[in-house]
């Protein structure tokens, strides 16, 4: 699968979102954090995976960590208040 990079976890690399070819976006994280990806200028390339997709819903102190994690500031993580479902690999 090739998908279009839109951004990377800013603390660690330990995760990105990607747009699919339907145009939705999936979160890629990296089993038992045995890979980890630059933190910084992603944006914009592709990258090639291997694995499994699935469609999870993630709650709301998760979705809060990665809104964290991205560098989003106090005023938009403390607007993420539902839980998400969304497609991660």
């Amino acid at each position: 699968m090739s998908c279009d990079i839109i951004t990377s976890c800013t603390k660690k690399g330990c995760w990105m979102d990607v747009k699919m070819a339907n145009d939705d976006v999936m979160k890629v994280r990296f089993k038992d954090y045995g890979f980890f990806v630059p933190t910084q200028g992603l944006e914009g390339k592709q990258a090639i995976m291997q694995g499994t997709v699935t469609k999870e819903v993630m709650d709301v102190a998760t979705l809060q960590h990665y809104a964290h994690d991205a560098g989003k500031s106090k005023e938009e993580i403390a607007k993420i208040t539902e839980p998400e479902t969304s497609w991660t690999f």
